[in-house]
């Protein structure tokens, strides 16, 4: 193909192991991030985020000189945009870092180019990029512009990467032709063609699933509480069923994938997403429930030893065994608590917070009056025996 060069815009928990696989594949890749303390630590051979084997990774790559970071793209053959596709006010899809990365490699595409959207978004996000480049003066027309969704879970990110089977959708069909080839050059799942919609769609239709199964494991969870019935053992037992798989219920739902992507199918088509509509909320009442039976727990405290509680609050990122902590429930609920109460808040797999004073697991357990587990972290499974309170919305003993 004689594509060698790969310019990858956002290093951050996909443009960076994507940059950093490829680089160790032989490409020569430049990644690209707004933040320049991101790109000085790429550049040092480190990493910003916590991932399994990234740092192996990432080490090897900038070592061979095949991976370099800067603040601006510059000309390749291969162009991936991996930036953040948040919402905004409203809970609609805010598409401007996708809309500042296509303007930003317009001067720098050229007829025979790749031109990959990986960042989940809305129908119609790929399309967008094709006009924002025709609009700069690339001859799209000569551009193979193709959307391929990223399909990983975060603590198996390097190995899901080219496990997992990709969907490839092109603006038309010699685009989804060669990128699908790209891909297949680093993937050995099945590499799947479609069109730009349809692969939009499915990305968006994957995480809205799971969103609404995990809906029903937190209305269970209500449903429990409200009989005095253990919602774990409900579940186990349930799931004896030979067609039965209910998910296992939390403090809510977080990360940037199930907690965002069936907004951007809510906005866009609002009369026909009820259930989806209905899940978002149902996931969202299940945080304000937490902190709900958090406070009475602590008045209940107060009334019965005449001072308030010491809290624990265990674990702020968004799923166990990570440190990414984007949309995560358990920094609502946090933050929510710290504001009348004195917690003592513990998340192993990260440094510091702007606003939490971090302790290890072992002081919050010596303090506290009653311990909150928000976030079933491995290093949390092994509880001493103690006779404080505990609030366990994680299923830490399971």
């Amino acid at each position: 193909m004689g594509l060698e060069k790969v310019c990858i815009l956002g290093m951050g928990y996909i443009g960076l192991p994507t940059g950093a696989l490829l680089a160790n594949r032989g490409y020569q890749v430049h990644g690209v991030d707004v933040i320049p303390e991101v790109v000085d630590t790429i550049n040092s051979g480190r990493v910003h985020i916590i991932e399994p084997e990234l740092d192996t990774f990432v080490r090897s790559a900038v070592r061979s000189g095949k991976l370099r970071a800067n603040l601006v793209p510059e000309p390749a053959d291969i162009f991936i945009i991996a930036v953040p596709t948040p919402f905004k006010e409203g809970n609609k899809p805010d598409l401007s870092y996708v809309e500042s990365a296509a303007r930003s490699i317009a001067p720098f595409v050229k007829p025979g180019n790749l031109v990959i959207l990986e960042s989940t978004s809305p129908i119609g996000t790929t399309e967008k990029v094709e006009s924002i480049l025709r609009e700069n003066g690339v001859p799209t027309e000569l551009v193979f512009i193709a959307y391929c969704p990223e399909r990983v879970l975060p603590g198996q990110v390097m190995k899901e990467l080219i496990e997992n089977d990709r969907i490839v959708g092109g603006i038309h069909s010699p685009a989804t032709e060669k990128v699908a080839e790209f891909y297949s050059r680093f993937v050995s799942g099945e590499v799947i063609k479609t069109n730009a919609r349809t692969a939009e769609l499915c990305k968006l239709s994957e995480n809205s699933y799971r969103d609404t199964n995990i809906a029903f494991a937190n209305e269970l969870s209500l449903v429990c509480d409200a009989a005095g019935i253990d919602v774990w053992e409900v579940i186990k037992l349930a799931n004896k069923h030979p067609r039965v798989n209910i998910l296992q219920p939390g403090t809510g739902v977080g990360g940037h994938c199930i907690a965002v992507d069936p907004w951007f199918i809510i906005s866009e088509f609002p009369n026909q997403t009820k259930l989806i509509l209905a899940a978002r909320e149902v996931n969202n009442y299940k945080t304000d429930w937490v902190i709900e039976k958090i406070e009475n727990a602590a008045l209940r405290f107060e009334i019965e030893n005449k001072r308030k509680p010491i809290l624990a609050l265990m674990g702020l990122s968004f799923k166990p065994n990570i440190d990414d902590l984007r949309e995560s429930p358990a920094v609502k609920v946090a933050k929510k608590i710290h504001e009348n109460h004195e917690t003592l808040v513990v998340e192993p797999h990260i440094q510091s917070h702007v606003q939490f004073h971090l302790v290890p697991f072992s002081d919050a357990f010596e303090k506290a009056d009653i311990l909150v587990y928000l976030v079933g972290h491995r290093v949390f499974k092994p509880i001493p025996i103690t006779n404080k309170q505990v609030l366990d919305f994680c299923n830490i003993k399971g």
